[in-house]
């Protein structure tokens, strides 16, 4: 006969939580956390002793410091703090902009007290969430009304639904762009209930186009900055001008989507110019779409600003309360907004834009003090070297135009180098602040663009130890 494991020396549930050291763990994370715990802890015991394995002894210091590892893994927060050193500034997967210390006392406020969202502290009646932040998009824009949503593409689903359900959207060929996640122009049209009319070729569309493709069923003209590619060589495309020519002519709107949505003069600091939604509504846009946290520098929104009637139709649109953004995405947006009421300390204040402006000098200044730090960490693990690079804006933003930086190539020893760089790479992701750089040509980058915290960064590099 099987011989049956012996449990009878398992402390109780009711023992173990009698234990002055559980009794403390109950006290800061919650007595039901740490009753779930222990049970656990004990079926996993009783599960491995089933299966022929030796019983561990749980003791009490054994027992308090296993359960209170698994208490603090649990209660630690997943959306943990990183250091991106990609050399992508607006990475999507690393939270795009950051936000200036204006916004963050904004919001911080927001989330302890009560505001006046949605009451009018004039009349004492209901008053319109966007109002915090239209009458700044009026004054930077030229815009006669805006409205607020989650996000760029919520942003054109929603103008999309409104201005043409039902109806054609005349679109270039050259503008039918996809953006991350298999996101594509195309689909959002279909769910926006209208009908794509495509008009030119990939690379080449006139004026001739457009007016040619108009008839009794179009409801808009669509211009779609492709902020996330650049078609170059034998091109062709329309100004906005002449498209909002055409739609004033015609009798219909034209809608621009500009993606990332700079809204201050990008050449102004050196960096490569950008469309802005001013430009667009003073060419003769009706309606501008774009991002918060890309240029601009803010939270994550969806802007859209135009016309007063047409931005007053899409607020009336069901899926507008569906889309819209809560108290402390506005009260960022109204911080950052506030900022370029002032452009000539724009450069300062704006983090987006500061990380942006940054020389290469000042960060390989940067690189040289961190190295030798780095050299000690590392050992023989990799050969350290200050290197200059090129970082890129990201998010879809001014694709094929890079920027001078500088920062760390780590080079593994040639023998066992592959299996040793994904060691090095897996070493910095494991970091109490993990940080997140890319392999490439068989070293491990870390761009020192965005290094804001240096204090901090140099301070866990110790505690970095790549596994055998």
């Amino acid at each position: 006969m099987e011989k049956r494991p012996n449990l009878a020396g398992l402390p109780s549930v009711d023992r173990i939580l009698n234990w002055p050291g559980i009794a403390a763990l109950a006290d800061r994370h919650g007595r039901a956390p740490v009753l779930m715990a222990v049970r656990d802890l004990l079926a996993e015991v009783r599960a491995a002793a089933q299966h022929g394995g030796p019983l561990p002894a749980l003791d009490e210091a054994t027992t308090v410091a296993t359960i209170g590892t698994r208490l603090n893994a649990q209660a630690a927060s997943r959306l943990k703090r990183v250091f991106n050193l990609t050399g992508t500034v607006l990475h999507t997967n690393l939270g795009r902009a950051l936000m200036p210390d204006e916004a963050v006392a904004a919001v911080v406020a927001a989330m302890r007290g009560a505001v006046a969202l949605e009451y009018d502290l004039d009349d004492g009646g209901r008053g319109d969430r966007d109002d915090v932040v239209t009458p700044l998009l009026a004054e930077l824009t030229g815009c006669a009304g805006a409205t607020i949503v989650n996000n760029n593409a919520a942003a054109v689903l929603l103008a999309l639904n409104t201005l043409a359900q039902q109806h054609e959207v005349i679109v270039s060929r050259g503008e039918l762009i996809e953006i991350g996640g298999a996101f594509r122009l195309p689909d959002i049209m279909a769910r926006a209930g209208c009908r794509l009319v495509e008009v030119g070729t990939t690379n080449r569309t006139h004026l001739k186009d457009y007016a040619e493709a108009i008839g009794p069923k179009t409801a808009l003209i669509l211009k779609v900055h492709t902020s996330n590619y650049a078609v170059q060589g034998f091109t062709a495309s329309v100004p906005e001008a002449e498209l909002g020519a055409l739609a004033r002519e015609r009798g219909v709107p034209l809608m621009v989507d500009l993606g990332s949505g700079a809204l201050a003069d990008m050449a102004r600091w050196g960096l490569p110019r950008e469309p802005r939604p001013q430009d667009a509504i003073a060419a003769g846009a009706d309606v501008v779409t774009f991002s918060g946290d890309k240029l601009l520098g803010g939270p994550q929104a969806g802007l859209i600003v135009g016309r007063a009637d047409l931005i007053a139709q899409i607020k009336k649109n069901p899926l507008k309360r569906a889309l819209r953004v809560g108290k402390m995405t506005l009260a960022a947006l109204e911080a950052v907004l506030q900022l370029y009421r002032d452009p000539d300390r724009l450069a300062e204040r704006l983090t987006t834009l500061r990380l942006l402006t940054r020389t290469r000098a000042d960060i390989r200044a940067q690189a040289e003090r961190v190295l030798p730090v780095l050299q000690v960490a590392l050992g023989a693990h990799g050969d350290v070297t200050v290197e200059d690079c090129a970082s890129q804006i990201g998010s879809g933003a001014l694709p094929v135009d890079l920027l001078p930086s500088a920062g760390i190539g780590i080079r593994p020893p040639k023998r066992g180098g592959g299996r040793t760089l994904r060691a090095i790479e897996a070493a910095f992701r494991e970091a109490t602040v993990p940080v997140i750089g890319h392999i490439k040509e068989g070293a491990f980058h870390l761009d020192l663009r965005c290094l804001d915290d240096e204090a901090a960064f140099v301070a866990q590099l110790d505690g970095i130890k790549p596994a055998p």
